[in-house]
Formats: structure tokens, C-alpha cells, sequence
């Protein structure tokens, strides 16, 4: 399929999902993926919840995209923080970069600024949507475009998988949709400021994130395996 042909799919699975698992959600963190899926939930699905995780520790550039979006949508978007006690006795044993030291101590950060935050958002709620495409990192190969998520209890959608980045791209372009500007200065994925680099040209996009770690282990505990939804 042409990238007109995938967002007619898109379009389709969306509308299905909120006519059938609502009420639902869509979880942006404002990387490219995400604003094709705002986009067209904008424009075409207007009952699933838009909301995003503010971490504490985002890059400016994200918060200004925050901005833009404001402005150039209609749509409401919640935005969910992390517990502020939690992150203070974290930051009180471990120091406010703890998250350096070991994959454990990175993880119990990135578990109370994101997974505890996303337990939040997603209460009540009979699905979710996510921007995870298969070719993103080998952790991603087994996904399956609908899945049940049993860490949650909702069906995920992740309607992007199949989408090649070069496909994300030329929806942006040709819809013309605002972006991250971190993304025309080498990063391929956004998280949080600290946690996140450029990577050079032919290198693996999910290089930037956590890169001090082993590569096959890239992931900050919001997508846990998924079970296939039947």
C-alpha cells in the first residue's frame, strides 16, 4: 500500500476501535509517529482521548511542540505527571541522574515518571493507541498491530506498525504537520532530555535512547509483551 492507501487503514482502524473499545486513548509523546496519529485523530476520530505523560525531565523543543499543537488543533489534550513524592524520595536516594548508574535504577525512574503516570491515564479505559512501528528496534518484531494488554486490561492498538519511516515523513510533509524540532538536528526518537541523543547517519534510530545500555534492551517499561487479541 501507498501512504494514501495506509491512512484510509488508519482512518478505518481508528473509527473501529472507538466505535467498539471505548472509551479509548491515545498516549502521544509528540515524536513524529504521534503527530501522524493526532493528525488524523483531529481530523477524523474525535471521541479518543488525547493525553501525554509529562516526565519532569522533557526537552524544551517537546514542550514548545505542546504549544504549537494547542494552537493549531481543536482538541483537548490531558497531560499526566508523576507522583511529586515519589520522585523526590528517587532523586533523594539516587541523585536527580541516578538513572546512569544501572538499567535498575533507570528503570525505577522511568517507572514513576512514565509507567505509574500512564496507569493513570489510562483508568477506565477500554483501549489505547500507540505510535510503535515494527522496524523501531528489534524488542518491536513481534508486535501485532491489535494485542491485548494484560498489563493495563485493554486492547492496544498500534495502527502505525507496518509504517516505514520514510512513510511518517511524507504524511507530515504533504499534510503539514507540525513536528519536534529535535528531529531536524539527528533525533530519530524523543524521550526525556537526559536520556536521550542524536544519532549519525545509517545509525539505529533507538541508538539515541539509553545508549549507555545494551541495545536489546531499549525499552522503559510502557510496552511490556503483548498478548494477541482475539
Amino acid at each position: 500500500m501507498d501512504v494514501a492507501e495506509k491512512t484510509r487503514d488508519l482512518i478505518s482502524r481508528l473509527q473501529k476501535l472507538e466505535s467498539t473499545h471505548s472509551p479509548s486513548a491515545f498516549a502521544c509523546s509528540f515524536g513524529a509517529e504521534d503527530m501522524v496519529l493526532l493528525d488524523v485523530i483531529a481530523k477524523h476520530v474525535h471521541r479518543i482521548e488525547v493525553f501525554t505523560l509529562d516526565t519532569g525531565r522533557l526537552p524544551e523543543e517537546t514542550h514548545a511542540l505542546v504549544d504549537t499543537v494547542r494552537e493549531r488543533y481543536s482538541i483537548p489534550i490531558r497531560i499526566y505527571f508523576p507522583d511529586t513524592a515519589a520522585v523526590e524520595a528517587w532523586v533523594e536516594q539516587n541523585g536527580p541522574n541516578g538513572f546512569y548508574r544501572s538499567m535498575a535504577q533507570r528503570l525505577q525512574c522511568c517507572h514513576i515518571r512514565k509507567v505509574q503516570p500512564l496507569q493513570k491515564a489510562l483508568a477506565g479505559k477500554k483501549s489505547w493507541v500507540t505510535g510503535l512501528r515494527r522496524e523501531q528496534s528489534a524488542s518491536r518484531q513481534n508486535l501485532e498491530i491489535e494485542a491485548w494488554d494484560e498489563s493495563n486490561d485493554l486492547v492496544k492498538l498500534n495502527p502505525l506498525l507496518e509504517w516505514a519511516a520514510e512513510e511518517v515523513w511524507a504524511y507530515l510533509k504533504t499534510h503539514d504537520v507540525p513536528y519536534n524540532a529535535l528531529h531536524d538536528r539527528g533525533y530519530a526518537s524523543i524521550g526525556c532530555a537526559p536520556c536521550t541523543r542524536a544519532v549519525a547517519p545509517g545509525e539505529d534510530g533507538r541508538a539515541g535512547r539509553w545508549w549507555w545500555e545494551q541495545a536489546s534492551q531499549k525499552e522503559c517499561g510502557l510496552h511490556p509483551h503483548q498478548k494477541v487479541a482475539v
